[in-house]
């Protein structure tokens, strides 16, 4: 059974950020600090943008959010996020960016006039694509899907609605504030305001049956939008569900669901193309498509994590979590927003690269291995090896794909380049 693993990681292991210190560590370790190598070019880049506040936690939520406080400090909020933005350029300067995700928390509690300037501010200070993919998260609530079309008026040329469930026992047990007539109506109105809209489903809910799972996604399906996302719900550390697990179910069930779900979304022309997502032709997500092909991001915003190469070098950076604590420490701009920022090292890479592309249903061309780490692909020939030998990963030299055994057993496989 695959496991859903976060698009933005919460946490990375705890590293200094001095190149020197990382560069100690792989003398120590017994391996050159330049053995990564340099890349020859620089990947594609998109932008996060982290809105950290919820009308209510979820009790299975184990991303960044935080419930909303009485007033909502928007113009607080785009203050620092334009500070964060401004003190990270110098990493990012002349590159274009041809994607962003404003996610979250509810990015839809934001205002019209706050999303707007928001967007403003991107165009202002980065190089956006014409055609860049502008992906705004949002909730089904009736009000924040009133601001639909305001949202697209601004820049938003693409939705995705956090449904989870058409039935309402179920949305009352995840803890979701809508029920299944606002779920309709909000994506209804999304398909108004842009062409673009992704539908987020869970499945293997406390107490859901097989059929229960199978009338979701042909729910979902029904109306025809161009992307599905179906997230396996799994109890994760530091949430109410793990503390209070709930009767989910069992392995073998959970697998069938999958497997219905897949058929399903086949059968309306939606492809399954990684763990979670499914898409028309021509309708993959490209930000998240640029995670699993190892491509920069910058992340701005509370507890936001980012990605970004240089000919020399990948680091990864990550903000102070704590919504006050980031907007009063970004507007010092004294740097003291960055909770981490630490070098990518050549033992870091493999599983790095491996973890994310292997997501990948089609897999990834193995040059970009070398294209996006800067190593040789001898580096991880025993791995490669040892992979292809259990019959996890296909034999073509060509490109790295995982088999049906491989894609069932996905953990396993990443695990092997660590």
């Amino acid at each position: 059974m695959t496991k859903f693993i976060p698009i933005i990681p919460e946490s990375f292991t705890p590293q200094h950020a001095h190149v020197r210190d990382a560069q100690s560590a792989a003398v120590t370790a017994g391996v050159h600090p330049h053995a990564q190598g340099l890349l020859t070019s620089l990947p594609p880049l998109s932008v996060y943008i982290h809105v950290p506040w919820c009308v209510r936690k979820c009790p299975y939520c184990d991303f960044n959010s935080h419930q909303t406080p009485a007033i909502l400090p928007e113009e607080l909020y785009l203050d620092a996020l334009q500070a964060d933005l401004e003190q990270a350029l110098p990493s990012i300067w002349g590159r274009q960016v041809f994607t962003v995700f404003i996610g979250g928390g509810t990015p839809s509690l934001l205002s019209d006039r706050g999303i707007d300037r928001m967007l403003a501010m991107l165009r202002s200070h980065l190089s956006l694509w014409p055609d860049a993919e502008i992906t705004l998260e949002a909730n089904p609530g009736t009000a924040e899907a009133g601001r639909f079309m305001a949202y697209a008026a601004s820049g938003v040329n693409r939705i995705s609605l956090g449904v989870q469930s058409f039935d309402d026992v179920a949305l009352k047990a995840l803890g979701r504030i809508h029920d299944a007539d606002q779920a309709r109506a909000a994506i209804e109105m999304a398909q108004r305001a842009v062409k673009r809209v992704n539908l987020d489903l869970m499945f293997a809910l406390p107490g859901q049956t097989l059929l229960q799972s199978v009338h979701d996604a042909q729910t979902a399906l029904s109306f025809g939008t161009e992307h599905l996302s179906m997230y396996h719900l799994t109890l994760e550390p530091n949430t109410v569900f793990a503390k209070y697990p709930p009767t989910l179910p069992d392995e073998d069930l959970a697998a069938e669901m999958e497997d219905s779900i897949e058929s399903l979304a086949a059968s309306a022309g939606l492809l399954r193309y990684e763990v979670s997502a499914f898409a028309k032709p021509g309708a993959v997500s490209r930000h998240n498509s640029n995670y699993w092909e190892f491509g920069d991001y910058l992340g701005i915003g509370p507890g936001a994590h980012g990605k970004i190469s240089y000919h020399d070098r990948i680091e990864r950076a990550s903000r102070t979590r704590n919504p006050d604590l980031w907007m009063a420490a970004a507007l010092k701009r004294d740097g003291s927003h960055i909770a981490e920022n630490r070098l990518l090292t050549s033992q870091d890479l493999p599983f790095e690269f491996m973890l994310n592309a292997l997501r990948l249903k089609n897999g990834v061309p193995s040059t970009l291995y070398t294209e996006r780490t800067g190593q040789a692909l001898v580096t991880i020939s025993k791995a490669l090896q040892s992979a292809t030998s259990k019959g996890l990963l296909t034999a073509d030299p060509l490109r790295f794909q995982a088999t049906a055994q491989g894609w069932r057993f996905l953990n396993e496989l990443q695990t092997l380049f660590l």
